[in-house]
C-alpha cells in the first residue's frame, strides 16, 4: 500500500509546493475528523466516474482525512423503474411497494460499488443505506426532519469513510429518496463541516469567458453574480441554495465545486481547480489613506509583490479611493488625473484561492468603469488582465492595459503616463500584480 508520505509527495510533484500543501493538510487535520468535509456525489458520477471518484476519495483516506460521503442514484432509479415496468406516475411518488423495491435494491447496490471501489484502493469505509435522515412526506416531497449521526459517528471512530445513501425514513417506517442535494444540506446543518464539497462533472463554474470562476465572496457578489446574463437558472438556484446554507454554518466554512479528478488541487492548493464559495468578508472603500491603516497595506504590498512599498510611498501618491477587503489581504490602489490609474491591485495568495481578489475587481471596475494601470510583461496574471481588458499595449517592459476608455488621443496619453510613473516599490524582482 502507498503509504501517507509518498502520497503527498506524489501530489507535491503534480500541484505545487510543499509548504502549500502541508499548510493545508496541517489545517484539516486540526479539525474534528467528522466536521472536516461533507461531500455530495450524484449518481451520474457513479455511473460514469466510479474509478476516479474512488481515487480521489482514498487519497483523502490515505493522508489521514476523512470526509461524509453522501450520493444519490437518480440515472440507475431511472433505468431500475423503466426495466421493471413502473409508470411515470408511480415512479414520481415512490410510494408503492414496486417503487420501492426498485429503490432499495438500487441505493444498496450503487451504495456498496463505491465501498467496494474504495476499498480495493486501499481505504476502509462503511456503507450506511438507512438510518440516518428521518423524514416526513409534504404533499409529493420527502424532506429531512432529524439527522442522527451515531452511525457516522461510529465509522469514523473505526477509521473507516462513512458512505451514505440520500435516504430517509419516515416515523411509519417507509423509505424516502431525499435527493443527494437536500441530503447534503441536512447533513451539513447537523455536522457543521468546514469544507462542503459537489463534486461534478463539469467542475466549477464557468463566466462568459469560459474561464473558471475560481472563488465568489457571497457578501460582495451574491447579487451582482445573479445578474450575469451567462448565469444559468440552474446556476442560480445552486447559488441560493448555498448562501442559504452558509449563512446557516460557521464563518470558516466553505464550499467547492469541483471535478472529482480535480478534488486533491481543488483541496491543497491556493489556486484550486474549481469554484470556491464562501460567506466572504466585506470590501470598504476610503478616500485616501488617512482612514486605513498604513503599517497593515504595506506589508500587504510586501506580500503580494514580494517587496515592500518605497519609503515616501504614501506621501508621495495623490489617492482617489482605495478599495480595501477587511481583512488586509486585498486592495486596489486608485490615483486622480485624466483618467483614473489604477496604481496597486494587490492580492495574497491566500486571498487569491478564496476569491476576494475577484470580489474587489468586480466591485472596482462596477463603481469605476473607466481606468488604466500597467504590469511588467512577465507577470504571471496578465492572462487574466487582458481578457478583462479592453485595450492594451506593450513597450519594453510594461503592459498597458486600460477599461472603457474609446478615444484614441486619451489612450495614448493613459500609455504615456503610466510608462513614465517612478518606481514605486523597493528594487526586486516583482511576483505578480499592477505596479
Amino acid at each position: 500500500m502507498i503509504t501517507p508520505r509518498a502520497l503527498i509527495i506524489k501530489l507535491l510533484r503534480n500541484l505545487g509546493g510543499r509548504q502549500e500543501v502541508e499548510q493545508y493538510i496541517k489545517q484539516f487535520s486540526q479539525v474534528e475528523q467528522k466536521r472536516f468535509a461533507v461531500i455530495k456525489v450524484g449518481g451520474r458520477l457513479l455511473a460514469d466516474e466510479l474509478d476516479g471518484l474512488a481515487s480521489s476519495l482514498n487519497f483523502l483516506h490515505q493522508v489521514g482525512l476523512m470526509p461524509v460521503v453522501v450520493h444519490g442514484a437518480g440515472p440507475q432509479l431511472a433505468a431500475g423503474f423503466a426495466a421493471a415496468g413502473i409508470d411515470p406516475q408511480e415512479w414520481s411518488q415512490r410510494t408503492s411497494p414496486r417503487a420501492l423495491e426498485v429503490v432499495r435494491r438500487v441505493f444498496r447496490q450503487e451504495n456498496l460499488r463505491l465501498v467496494d471501489a474504495l476499498e480495493e484502493m486501499g481505504a476502509r469505509a462503511r456503507p450506511i443505506v438507512g438510518g440516518t435522515f428521518e423524514a416526513e412526506i409534504d404533499g409529493e416531497a420527502a424532506r429531512p426532519t432529524t439527522v442522527h449521526a451515531e452511525a457516522i459517528e461510529s465509522s469514523i471512530r473505526a477509521g473507516s469513510m462513512p458512505v451514505l445513501a440520500s435516504l430517509g425514513e419516515t416515523t411509519g417506517g417507509q423509505i424516502v429518496d431525499l435527493g443527494p442535494d437536500v441530503a447534503t444540506r441536512a447533513l451539513a446543518l447537523r455536522l457543521q463541516p468546514y469544507k462542503l464539497v459537489f463534486l461534478r462533472e463539469q467542475g466549477g463554474l464557468r463566466d462568459e469567458f469560459g474561464d473558471m470562476v475560481s472563488a465568489i465572496n457571497l457578501v460582495e457578489d451574491y447579487e451582482p453574480l445573479l445578474s450575469e446574463p451567462w448565469m444559468t437558472p440552474a446556476t442560480r438556484h445552486k447559488i441560493d441554495l448555498i448562501y442559504d446554507l452558509l449563512k446557516e454554518l460557521p464563518r470558516s466554512s466553505s464550499v467547492s465545486l469541483t471535478s472529482p479528478d480535480l478534488l486533491a488541487r481543488e483541496l491543497f492548493t491556493h489556486k484550486g481547480s474549481g469554484t470556491l464559495v464562501r460567506l466572504g468578508e466585506r470590501i470598504s472603500q476610503h478616500s485616501g489613506v488617512d482612514t486605513v491603516d498604513r503599517a497593515r497595506l504595506a506589508a500587504l504590498l510586501t506580500a503580494a509583490f514580494g517587496r515592500p512599498p518605497v519609503a515616501d510611498y504614501f506621501e508621495r501618491k495623490k489617492f482617489w479611493r482605495i478599495y480595501l477587503a477587511d481583512s488586509y489581504r486585498a486592495a486596489a490602489i486608485l490615483t486622480d488625473g485624466p483618467v483614473v490609474y489604477l496604481d496597486k491591485f494587490a492580492v495574497t495568495g491566500e486571498a487569491q484561492g478564496e476569491g476576494i481578489g475577484g470580489s474587489l475587481w468586480l466591485r472596482m471596475t462596477r463603481e469605476v468603469p473607466r481606468l488604466y494601470w500597467r504590469a511588467r510583461v512577465d507577470n504571471p496574471i496578465n492572462p487574466w488582465y487582458f481578457q478583462r481588458a479592453d485595450g492594451s499595449y506593450t513597450r519594453g517592459k510594461w503592459t498597458v492595459f486600460w477599461i472603457g476608455i474609446d478615444d484614441f488621443a486619451q489612450i495614448s496619453d493613459c500609455v504615456e503616463r503610466a510608462l513614465a510613473e517612478p518606481p514605486t516599490l523597493e528594487p526586486a524582482h516583482s511576483l505578480g500584480g499592477a505596479e
